[in-house]
This record gives C-alpha cells, sequence and structure tokens, in this order.
C-alpha cells in the first residue's frame, strides 16, 4: 500500500516535470512502474508510453492554447519517428528472446537487458540535462533545417519504442538547435511530439497483445500525472527552467547508477 502511494506520488514529479521543461520526467516512469509499483520491464516500457502519451497531449492542450507550438517543426520531426515507433514496438520488442546472452551462470534476460539499456540511456540523459546550453538563441528563424530534424526523430522514434521514453531530452535540443525554435516553444512542440509518439507505440502493443493490461493502474497513474502537468505547467511561469534543469539531471543519473547496480548485481 506504501509502495503505491509512493508510486503516484511519483507520478506527480513526472508530470510536474513535463510540465516545467518539456521532458526529462517519462525517463523516470518505467523505473517507477518497475521497483514501486511492481510491473514486469517488458510490460513497463508499454505502460509507460500510455501514461507519457496522455499526460504529454494534456500537457501540449495548454501550450497550443498559449500558441506556443510549432505544427511544422511537429511534423516535420514526427513523421518519420511514428514508423519508427510503430516499428520497434510491433516488431523488434516481440522479437527479443526471453534470455539475450548466456554465459556460464549468468543469465541476461529480456528484463534485464531492458532495464540496463533504460539505465544507459538515463545516463545519457542526464549529461543533456545537467550540460549547460551554450547557444542563447532565443530568436525563431522560418527556415528549418529538415534533414537533420528527420533524422533525430527516427532515433528518437527508435528509443522511444525500445525503452518507452518520451525521448524530450533528445527533442529538445534539436527543435532548438535545428529548427531554432525559443525554448518554451520547444517544450509545448516537444509534449505534442512526445504524445504522438508515445500513443502510436502503445497501438503497436495493442495490435500484438501478449498479456493482460491493467487499465486501472493506466488510467489511475495518467490521471496523477495529468495533474502534475498542469502543476508543472503553472511554476514554469515562476522558476528558471535551466536551474531546475540542471538539477533533475543530477536526480536522473543518480537513479540510474542505482538500476545498474540493482539489475547487474541481481
Amino acid at each position: 500500500m506504501m509502495g503505491q502511494i509512493g508510486g503516484y506520488f511519483l507520478a506527480s514529479l513526472i508530470g510536474i516535470s513535463l510540465g516545467l521543461i518539456g521532458g526529462g520526467g517519462s525517463i523516470l516512469t518505467v523505473p517507477v512502474l518497475v521497483y514501486v509499483m511492481g510491473v514486469n520491464a517488458t510490460r513497463a516500457t508499454a505502460y509507460s508510453l500510455f501514461i507519457v502519451g496522455i499526460t504529454a497531449l494534456v500537457g501540449s492542450l495548454d501550450y497550443c492554447r498559449k500558441r506556443l507550438i510549432s505544427w511544422q517543426a511537429a511534423v516535420v520531426f514526427s513523421l518519420p519517428a511514428f514508423s519508427s515507433v510503430f516499428v520497434v514496438r510491433k516488431y523488434l520488442i516481440p522479437a527479443i528472446p526471453r534470455e539475450v546472452l548466456r554465459v556460464g551462470s549468468f543469465i541476461l534476460t529480456k528484463d534485464i537487458f531492458l532495464m540496463v539499456v533504460f539505465a544507459l540511456l538515463m545516463i545519457f540523459a542526464s549529461v543533456s540535462m545537467i550540460r549547460d546550453r551554450k547557444n542563447g538563441k532565443e530568436e525563431e528563424v522560418l527556415s528549418l533545417n529538415s534533414p537533420l530534424i528527420g533524422v533525430t526523430g527516427l532515433l528518437v522514434g527508435g528509443v522511444t519504442g525500445l525503452v518507452g521514453a518520451g525521448g524530450g531530452f533528445m527533442i529538445i535540443p534539436a527543435l532548438v538547435n535545428f529548427a531554432h525554435l525559443p525554448m518554451k516553444k520547444a517544450v509545448g512542440t516537444s509534449l505534442l511530439i512526445i504524445a504522438t509518439n508515445s500513443l502510436i507505440g502503445f497501438i503497436g502493443d495493442l495490435m500484438s497483445p501478449t498479456e493482460t493490461i491493467d487499465w486501472n493502474l493506466l488510467i489511475s497513474f495518467s490521471f496523477i500525472a495529468c495533474l502534475g502537468i498542469f502543476f508543472g505547467s503553472y511554476l514554469s511561469n515562476f522558476i528558471p527552467g535551466a536551474r531546475l534543469k540542471k538539477g533533475f539531471g543530477w536526480f536522473v543519473a543518480v537513479m540510474a547508477l542505482y538500476i545498474l547496480a540493482k539489475e547487474i548485481a541481481g
């Protein structure tokens, strides 16, 4: 019971992070589901897609109301990402064997493999969030570097499909550097892209169901995260995003090291 209460509290923090910085929070959804809510890793990546998708979609509506979404950049980024995330969830994830590797008495299972990959991704994400941005551009430029945005979309779609993370830590730098969006507009556009990528990935899971889905958990967890994203969007008017992003990055790094230690020791 206490574990579930803690899980729902962390769900609110995931939503707050998405509302404040347009990413970062989704990287914690899978670890919370696995270590706090007791969901196995493979199923947690699917659940994360739904939770992150619904939460980001709700958050993007508020940014849409404020006209802080670049529809052109969202389309250029999302089209290659759609195909990538769908293919990974539909074909690659089911193809990964339950035993990925066996060396003597050591067995690398599918669940351990996914969590180790996820932890390494978290370390990459934390570095991206902790590092100071040298480019402080805040003026939007109409021309987009479409090829680079498209390639990044493919990569983010693959990451989203494999580990169930929204990929905001990769999307926002791409939107700022290649689409030349101001930070707040990049956050709003990132939420829309995260929502579409994640929900399309979840549809891929629905089309090839292997286990019964716990809709009660999904809906309740998503509801709490949605409340958090509204609060995070409100706080973004008062809290400097750069400072919060750096602090959250250190937290993600510590979580990643904990996951690696737990999975390798286990």
